[in-house]
């Protein structure tokens, strides 16, 4: 072999060598580390995302939930986003295709800001949706076919099952069915703001609100909060907030699951450290490969009452704090 054949062979070794590390890092293979990504896990079924993905699905299910519709919705707005975008917030498509659903400016969806913004393309999506009679009783290909009237109707169909199960999780009607793997957040050195709250606790509360709109928040006051919390509670810190779902019944811990599920799908992006909710706990970074784990609020005794158990355990609120 002659010199130069032999260097153009070590290149070629070189750049397979880079390539297979480059797909074990992507897909989690091997000694290298994990990726971030997400898995709903629901009745034996596994549905695996990206970050981008679940927070993507996340929005369409938080839009469902303060606009009140059912997990059918959801189910068929996740399979509709599958089929075209794949879940991902495209800057182009066939035509003048945009965003999630593939909605085109030029069909009166929307302007190109206006459809590659998450928030209105699923409010759009949802528009047309509920205007179609008997949606919730149809095959998720047929309701979808009469949103979209894609060139391919029958395509929706393949993503049936992935769009159930991520709905099921992100809906609230799974518990602790949806888990994201992340890494450590960097801590920020910050100090409460006015209202008690760390930037990124502010922020944190601002996405809530876009998302969900107004609910009941409690865990910070002006000045800071100094008691009412465990030993060493992110709350004296300015860093939690606890966003509350009472009374405790039924009705109201799925609300919770789906405010939950959408913060740890948003996790990397808000510097989340900790969700805790109905006495399961998530943790950013290595623990977050755990998934949801029980949470010991460390209390023990007869004497405790129901009310305050609840409180202690975290039925009756969802904490969330931030690094």
């Amino acid at each position: 072999m002659t010199r130069g054949a032999k260097v153009v062979a070590v290149f070629a070794v070189v750049a397979v060598i880079s390539a297979v590390g480059w797909y074990a890092v992507r897909s989690g293979l091997g000694p290298l580390p994990d990726p971030s990504s997400c898995t709903a896990s629901v009745d034996d079924y596994t549905v695996g995302l990206t970050t981008e993905q679940a927070e993507n699905a996340s929005i369409i299910a938080a839009v469902a939930e303060r606009r009140g519709l059912p997990a059918r919705a959801v189910s068929i707005a996740i399979a509709t986003a599958y089929q075209e975008s794949k879940l991902v917030n495209l800057d182009s498509g066939d035509r003048d295709s945009l965003g999630l659903f593939q909605q085109r400016p030029s069909q009166g969806w929307g302007s190109k800001e206006e459809v590659t913004d998450p928030y209105y393309a699923t409010n759009a999506f949802y528009d047309a949706l509920v205007k179609i009679d008997g949606y919730q009783g149809m095959e998720i290909t047929e309701a979808a076919q009469k949103v979209q009237r894609s060139a391919f109707p029958d395509a929706y169909a393949d993503h049936e099952q992935d769009g159930r199960t991520i709905a099921s999780a992100m809906s609230g009607y799974s518990d602790a069915a949806f888990s994201c793997r992340t890494d450590a957040p960097d801590v920020a050195d910050e100090q409460p703001q006015r209202n008690g709250l760390t930037s990124r606790a502010n922020t944190v509360r601002a996405d809530i609100s876009r998302s969900f709109g107004e609910l009941p928040l409690g865990g910070f006051e002006r000045g800071g909060v100094t008691t009412g919390h465990m030993e060493g509670s992110a709350h004296y810190e300015g860093r939690a907030i606890d966003i509350f779902f009472r009374p405790v019944s039924d009705a109201n811990t799925r609300r919770g699951w789906v405010l939950a599920h959408y913060l740890v799908a948003n996790a990397e992006r808000l510097h989340i450290t900790h969700v805790i909710f109905d006495d399961r706990v998530w943790t950013g970074g290595s623990l977050s490969d755990q998934g949801w784990r029980d949470f010991d609020p460390s209390v023990t005794g007869s004497d405790i009452s129901a009310e305050t158990r609840e409180v202690l355990e975290h039925r009756d609120h969802v904490h969330v704090d931030v690094a």
